[in-house]
């Protein structure tokens, strides 16, 4: 479906709402009304789903595979907690991007001074670098694993692959999330095809999920990495840039209309991303810690152990296939993230060619420096930490400003809840990076 398409389909979806919902009477729907009302529902879904990507980079898999390793499943609320935060932030930006028809860098731009704006861009292009430096050698490091290829080798071809997905945003913004959707679907795949092979117990992951507790102080320092990396400062700016003019709508009415489809947009692609997650650290709980395996921290070791400790051939080369997918996907989304950063920022683009020699030069640099890839993931988080509060407080600033944001703006609970959100996350980085750096 083309974006004229879509946004042709979103338009007569929001002309017939009215006509939907004034049939009163409550009554059980046929499978053509449930067809119906999909058709209704699918022109708004897919920016979440492209900030999902985020969520599940290799970086998560290397924070997950040790909180399963070590703790077996006592920390699996902690991924519940964090999925639940990452929903409401990013619902936040979306409907930023749909009351103001900006995105977070373009509202910054306009209310902040220059050199307040110049210094968000600056610290906006480092964390971004970092963040694709670990997704990038992520992807590297799965065609390593799978098919043998040196990382100099992995992280070209990643650059080559990624490059050529990024060409087809000629086509529009529906290819783009329809090549994403399939990647995070078959990662979904994957790991649900790992849990079915490990067949791990349900009561003890009901109980990770409903009881919170730290077993010693690591748990409390590995807790603080998961939910500090949760909310990723590039994709919050992606989002309401993939927001900000998608749908156009003619009243206040519309606006709450596509306000209300987003929201389920980001239920659905946030859960799913949390459900991946989940699943990651169920599959080192189940194989790692319920064999005795407490000291697995690396994806390497992770990809090496899986198959001789679940009696299955197969189980390494799945996982590898979903780091491999996980790593050129969130590599696509952190390029994207970048021209959305410069452009909004200083109002300025490059050819996508030339940012992605950019972001691949910190990665060729430290494989051809031969530096471990669980010290650069670790490395790139530190990095990343510093830039979450560049984003998560004006983003909060201005869904809150009702001159802004109309009759979207934040209820003020919604506002006390994100202010709470935004402490708890800053605070955790800063926990996790005094850590990193004593």
């Amino acid at each position: 479906m083309s974006d004229k398409s879509v946004r042709h389909a979103a338009s007569m979806s929001l002309g017939s709402e009215g006509e939907a919902s004034s049939a009163g009477g409550v009554r059980t729907a046929s499978p053509i009304q449930l067809a119906g009302r999909l058709r209704r529902v699918l022109p708004f879904l897919g920016p979440a789903m492209i900030a999902a990507v985020a969520y599940i980079d290799p970086g998560n898999f290397a924070t997950n595979i040790e909180a399963g390793s070590r703790y077996g499943y006592a920390l699996l609320w902690v991924v519940l907690w964090a999925n639940l935060m990452a929903m409401l932030i990013q619902t936040l930006s979306a409907r930023l991007g749909l009351a103001t028809g900006k995105n977070l860098a373009e509202v910054i731009r306009e209310r902040f001074p220059r050199p307040v704006v110049w210094a968000f861009w600056v610290q906006a292009e480092i964390v971004a670098i970092a963040t694709d430096l670990a997704e990038f050698l992520g992807a590297a490091l799965a065609f390593n694993l799978l098919f043998g290829l040196s990382m100099l080798e992995g992280a070209l071809l990643t650059g080559a692959i990624t490059y050529a997905v990024l060409v087809m945003q000629r086509f529009g913004f529906r290819m783009m999330e329809m090549i994403i959707g399939a990647m995070i679907l078959a990662v979904s795949a994957g790991f649900l095809l790992e849990i079915v092979l490990s067949r791990p117990p349900v009561e003890p992951i009901i109980y990770g999920l409903l009881t919170p507790n730290f077993p010693d102080s690591h748990a409390i320092f590995l807790a603080a990495g998961i939910l500090g990396a949760t909310v990723m400062p590039h994709v919050i700016y992606l989002h309401s840039a993939l927001s900000q003019n998608r749908i156009r709508v003619r009243d206040s009415g519309q606006r709450r209309r596509v306000m209300g489809y987003y929201r389920l947009d980001v239920i659905i692609g946030m859960a799913l991303a949390g459900l991946i997650n989940m699943a990651m650290l169920v599959l080192a709980a189940k194989v790692f810690h319920g064999n005795g395996e407490t000291g697995v921290a690396s994806i390497t070791e992770s990809y090496k152990l899986l198959s001789p400790l679940m009696g299955q051939d197969a189980a390494s080369l799945i996982f590898g296939f979903t780091l491999l997918l996980a790593g050129l996907s969130s590599s696509i989304v952190g390029t994207l993230s970048g021209q959305v950063v410069m452009q909004g920022f200083v109002n300025f683009r490059i050819p996508m060619w030339l940012r992605r020699v950019i972001t691949m030069a910190p990665a060729i640099a430290i494989i051809l420096m031969e530096l471990p890839e669980q010290q650069v993931l670790v490395a790139s988080q530190v990095v990343l930490s510093f830039g979450i509060p560049f984003a998560l407080v004006p983003l909060l600033m201005f869904t809150a400003n009702r001159r802004l944001m109309g009759d979207l703006v934040n209820r003020h609970w919604v506002t006390a809840i994100g202010m709470l959100v935004a402490a708890i996350i800053i605070l955790l980085n800063g926990y996790v990076l005094v850590g990193e750096l004593m």
